[in-house]
């Protein structure tokens, strides 16, 4: 099969290389286009104001038989390059392993689930895989992740994904035999307590930190409470993003007449 890979923390994170690795020795043909550098938090921002540039990343810098381009971009930009530039069609996206959870309402500032998604717009079956790890962890078990996403892999060649969601995983950082199981899952709540801090920038101004001190809703068969579990979670996503039910109790209400009276009485 063939992969495209792309992530948000940067073509030479250690996430991305295993998850690249893990599939070329399997034999798949993998390519990486990633950003040149960390791009958290940008979400689905495309870059529209300056050209974009793609560079080879030397093999001797990448943990395995594959090819990798650095981009001078965003997420979502290298996912665009990879299929329209690069002209590369692949049989799924993946985007990840990214070092860090993307759970709950994250996935709207994720840079890692939206270029999962950018690939789902272009007609593509595309994985979000992110590492439930911290900058705190004695240990980062980027291997567990890889045979998780090498499990799906293998589920949904099997299963194909229905047209128009894509799948976001978020696996506990734990070694591979201390995962409970795999869990099928809802986006949870998760809510960031004290959002800004003010710092000083160097001429003494106030300046603000966005960040905030995490509290989950262990909601069951929620992201937040399996990956807490120590459970996979996997959620399908879909970005259809019209409330259905609304829009039948609208048509069916007066909204649309009240309205047209209303404007053409004011012109």
């Amino acid at each position: 099969m063939k992969f495209l890979l792309t992530n948000d923390d940067g073509v030479f994170s250690i996430g991305i290389q295993t998850a690249a690795r893990r599939l070329a020795v399997a034999g798949h043909e993998v390519l990486i286009v990633a950003p040149d550098r960390e791009r958290s938090g940008s979400g689905h921002a495309m870059t529209l104001d300056r050209p974009l540039v793609m560079n080879d990343v030397d093999r001797k810098f990448l943990l395995g038989d594959f090819t990798a381009k650095s981009c001078n971009g965003l997420p979502t930009d290298c996912v665009v390059l990879g299929l329209e530039a690069l002209g590369f069609k692949p049989d799924m996206v993946i985007s990840g392993i990214n070092q860090g959870p993307n759970v709950a309402d994250d996935l709207t500032y994720s840079g890692t689930a939206c270029a999962a998604m950018e690939g789902l717009i272009a007609g593509y079956p595309a994985l979000a895989m992110s590492l439930d790890s911290g900058s705190a962890d004695p240990e980062v078990h980027n291997d567990t992740a890889a045979e998780v996403m090498m499990s799906l892999v293998s589920w949904f060649t099997e299963h194909p994904m229905e047209a128009g969601l894509m799948y976001n995983v978020n696996v506990p950082n734990v070694p591979l035999a201390e995962l409970k199981g795999v869990r099928v899952t809802r986006k949870g709540v998760r809510r960031y307590n004290d959002k800004i801090r003010v710092v000083r920038s160097p001429s003494g101004s106030p300046a603000y930190w966005i960040g905030g001190h995490i509290d989950d809703e262990l909601a069951d068969g929620t992201d937040v409470s399996a990956i807490a579990a120590k459970y996979v979670s996997v959620t399908p996503v879909h970005i259809e993003m019209t409330s259905f039910d609304a829009l039948r109790r609208d048509k069916s209400g007066a909204m649309e007449s009240t309205l047209d009276g209303l404007i053409r009485k004011n012109r």
